[in-house]
């Protein structure tokens, strides 16, 4: 569940927002022969939006007889984010954290600040959490959050200045050391502080340290969307990586919106509104499970249950909000500018 209430149900989606897009977009309007989107997104959801590009087109060919060709853009989360806001004309963005888009909404004014009531969930048509991903045998016998501080524990995580999959990291480390025996904001800080003593390099995006961990061979551990695990194991293979489930994580909520000043210029509302509302479809819901992203849908999260491990998670309504993390932890001169230096 999301960290405030549904804007409405799935059923109410699809009696509704489809359904208005078919009667507004069907064969009797007239449309261009060809319309270009371009989706701004965050670092692991290169191979999500290949496959539901292929699979949105052809909805949206059969619907409106329209082509449609979604160019992307990937990136760290936060660069992303301010690549929007200092031109990059996204029709829409599907980014790591709400606290991104927030950013385009009030320094870049390109969207409404309540752009998350928008869309179901906030928002938020798919989640996911936060997990280690170690080489196989598990050398470092890495267990918990706490094997992260210890001294030669090499760890890969990207920069929260950058990345919104950092951003998760740092607060589910965060929520860990709270939650432990006297725990305490002050016992937090010393125990991330610690952690990142044992971060070699910090990449500017999600993908970039996966890299750096599965590729370059660097690093013992690397804390990972669960995603981007799933997919390294799955590419690589059993036999040379294992995912590790610490004790407590973080719910992570990627939301997506249409930047509003854009597709107002382009022209391209209409399509790029029916792109986002198309991910809470069945068939884009199928997309999002088998691409390991945990899906919103009650029976495709169901259907997709195994693949998931259970996970004690916190949200970021027990941080208060994203306004006051970005300001507590990750503005200039923050608990993390405080905490870390190269």
């Amino acid at each position: 569940m999301g960290t405030r209430q549904r804007s409405f149900g799935f059923a109410a989606l699809a009696a509704l927002g489809l359904a208005a897009i078919a009667a507004m977009f069907g064969g009797s309007r007239a449309h261009a022969a060809e319309v270009t989107l371009l989706n701004v997104s965050y670092d692991p959801t290169r191979e999500l939006y290949v496959n539901y590009n292929a699979a949105f087109a052809k909805y949206w060919k059969a619907r409106t007889g329209q082509e449609v060709k979604i160019n992307q853009s990937h990136g760290g989360s936060g660069k992303q984010a301010r690549s929007v806001i200092d031109g990059l004309s996204a029709d829409v963005v599907t980014l790591g954290l709400a606290a991104d888009i927030d950013a385009i909404a009030t320094q870049g004014k390109l969207l409404p600040i309540n752009w998350a009531s928008r869309l179901p969930d906030d928002s938020s048509p798919y989640t996911s959490t936060i997990v280690f991903l170690v080489r196989k045998g598990n050398p470092k016998g890495i267990k918990d959050w706490n094997d992260l501080s210890k001294p030669g524990v090499s760890v890969i995580t990207p920069n929260p200045k950058t990345s919104g999959g950092a951003r998760w990291n740092y607060l589910a480390a965060w929520a860990w050391a709270l939650k432990q025996p006297g725990g305490n904001d002050a016992s937090a800080k010393e125990f991330v502080r610690k952690l990142y003593k044992n971060v070699p390099v910090l990449d500017t995006g999600a993908r970039g340290s996966t890299t750096t961990f599965v590729q370059r061979g660097i690093g013992d551990v690397l804390i990972a969307w669960e995603n981007e695990a799933l997919l390294a194991i799955r590419e690589l293979g059993a036999d040379k990586l294992q995912m590790v489930v610490p004790t407590i994580s973080i719910l992570a909520e990627p939301p997506v919106a249409v930047v509003d000043k854009v597709v107002l210029r382009r022209g391209t509302r209409e399509v790029a509104q029916a792109y986002l509302q198309y991910l809470y479809s069945k068939e884009g819901q199928e997309i999002v499970a088998k691409n390991y992203y945990r899906p919103r849908d009650p029976e495709v999260a169901a259907r997709y249950a195994s693949q998931y491990p259970k996970l004690n998670l916190v949200s970021i309504a027990d941080f208060g909000g994203w306004q006051k993390v970005q300001a507590t932890h990750f503005t200039e001169g923050g608990i993390f500018d405080q905490i870390y230096s190269p």
